[in-house]
């Protein structure tokens, strides 16, 4: 595995999102609905406390709608257009070319979160907040970005059409966050708790919210890490089988 093949591909795909318009339409979403379901629907200045967990809250439902779509195309576009073929002749491995684009992916993303940096400058003005809390909550919100572009990626790879692809993603996504969410984890609570624990640790929005107590734990990062390998493997054997048919 040549790391100069993932970096050129990482490149190709990374530019790709900025030289259409769909840099601009993510960034600018993502931007004004976490702003407004954190200012406004939370009730932010309110509740006067300088914290962001109200801002955290949000990531896991936002992303749910926009990471399927800013993925639905890495592979079911190429698909659809024939150039997957080609691209599979040049001299790189699927390996290579699965990362270079799941890299440029998550990449994209992560700006996104970036963007929203004026939010701890708010926070900050506001009052003294605790920012080893938000520190953590930006790496959990990293990691679920990362888990879930994974997922997006192997929903794509499935597909020819961008719309099943991203119903495929926002659907299994959706599971995995409702499984660690409150009140279907409380059906269970009550004649079996440890099915209950065990249905949340399989959950994206568990081991986030572990994360943003303040805490890294490591079977926290590890859960997310295998996540995106696994979907990341099945992604590699969904278009291996495809190209040896």
């Amino acid at each position: 595995m040549s790391a100069r093949n993932i970096k050129t591909l990482f490149r190709r795909e990374f530019r790709g999102y900025f030289n259409s318009p769909v840099a601009c339409v993510f960034l600018v979403a993502f931007l004004i609905l976490v702003s407004f379901l954190t200012f406004r629907v939370s009730s932010f200045y309110e509740a006067r406390q300088a914290s962001l967990d109200r801002f955290f809250a949000w990531h896991p439902w936002v992303y749910l709608l926009l990471i399927p779509a800013s993925t639905m195309g890495l592979w079911a576009e190429e698909r659809r257009t024939g150039t997957l073929e080609l691209l599979l002749t040049f001299p790189v491995t699927l390996t290579e070319t699965l990362i270079g684009k799941f890299l440029a992916a998550w990449a994209f993303i992560v700006i996104g979160l970036v963007c929203t940096f004026p939010i701890i400058i708010t926070v900050g003005w506001l009052g003294s907040p605790d920012y080893g809390a938000i520190a953590t909550g930006y790496i959990g919100s990293m990691l679920l970005a990362g888990a879930s572009v994974a997922i997006g990626m192997f929903a794509s790879a499935l597909t020819r059409s961008q719309v099943i692809s991203f119903v495929t993603a926002l659907s299994a996504c959706l599971l995995l966050t409702l499984a660690g969410f409150e009140p279907v984890t409380g059906m269970f609570d009550s004649w079996a708790p440890w099915l209950a624990d065990a249905i949340a640790s399989c959950s994206l929005l568990y081991h986030f919210n572990a994360l943003c107590r303040g805490v890294i734990d490591l079977a926290d990062v590890a859960y997310y890490v295998s996540v995106m390998i696994f979907m990341l493997a099945a992604a590699h054997l969904v278009i291996d089988n495809r190209k040896a048919s």
